[in-house]
């Protein structure tokens, strides 16, 4: 895209954003929410952008039990749930419901457990606070990601049937396939058939010791003409750049375009970004919570 087209479609992002939503952000420092891996480290999935080591930073569910077991009050006001996955792609969390009910009567939970069916669905109905699900529109990005056999209409049928129990969050994540544009367009087009209340986009990360370790992130003025589109595409939907993106100079060109696209929120903004929202004088209401509550 020519940078002549690229300046207007961010300025045309921004007054779709302006015309829609009061003059303010969210920026959200999580420091209030704990990550808890209710497996350990261990997932059956080993998926290729992951290979279990995002879990590695998680609090195991016997971490959390030593606050019950002195009885202190837990040091966060909620929580996100996950863990690593079964082979059919879902994390087990009904052989935790005991933990997570005591848990509830204190803190929010934000459920993060992937393609349920509508027994274990219906199980989360008074637990979980609000279901991050994450919406991935291509079957060979899944088969090769997740190892699964599944597809577009798998990921439909399992949010439509959150959506009927509990307020669910989609997450997309922006070159999940090692980096490759592949899906995300369906997938907004999938989504803006569902009647969703929020959208949060992520952007993938090579990470060490994963099938994906040696792949590049998505060229960066590609995330963010497509997040511009989106933008324009959504003119009253609340659209969040998420916790997992690139580092660096990445991190830095892309926080600093999201505030002026016309992003809602984001997570753990660069300075650029927070110098970008005073300039284009926007009122900034922090957060210390995860962006999905």
């Amino acid at each position: 895209m020519e940078q002549e087209d690229r300046v207007s479609l961010i300025q045309q992002a921004w007054e779709v954003r302006r015309g829609n939503f009061e003059n303010e952000i969210y920026f959200d420092y999580p420091t209030q929410t704990e990550s808890i891996t209710l497996t350990g480290r261990s997932c059956a999935l080993n998926c290729a952008h992951c290979g279990g080591h995002y879990l590695k930073a998680m609090r195991s569910v016997e971490e959390i039990q030593v606050y019950e077991a002195l009885n202190h009050n837990y040091p966060f006001r909620s929580a996100l749930i996950s863990g690593g996955c079964t082979p059919e792609g879902k994390v087990p969390f009904p052989d935790q419901l005991e933990f997570l009910r005591k848990l509830k009567h204190d803190v929010r939970l934000n459920f993060h457990v992937g393609l349920l069916n509508k027994q274990e669905i219906s199980l989360l109905k008074g637990l979980a606070d609000v279901i991050s699900f994450d919406f991935v529109a291509d079957r060979e990005t899944i088969r090769e990601v997740y190892g699964l056999d599944y597809g577009l209409e798998d990921y439909r049928r399992v949010f439509l049937a959150l959506q009927q129990v509990l307020p669910v969050m989609p997450h997309v994540t922006l070159g999940l396939k090692g980096g490759e544009w592949c899906g995300e367009e369906a997938a907004l087009e999938a989504l803006s058939e569902l009647n969703i209340d929020g959208l949060i986009f992520n952007v993938f990360i090579p990470t060490p010791g994963t099938r994906y370790a040696d792949k590049q992130p998505l060229p960066v003025e590609e995330v963010i003409h497509f997040l511009a589109k989106a933008r324009i595409r959504f003119p009253k939907l609340p659209l969040v750049l998420g916790c997992m993106r690139p580092k660096g100079r990445y991190r830095q060109r892309l926080d600093e375009a999201a505030v002026e696209i016309g992003l809602n929120r984001l997570v753990m903004p660069t300075p650029g970004a927070r110098r970008k929202a005073e300039e284009l004088q926007l009122k900034v209401i922090r957060g210390e919570e995860c962006c999905a509550l």
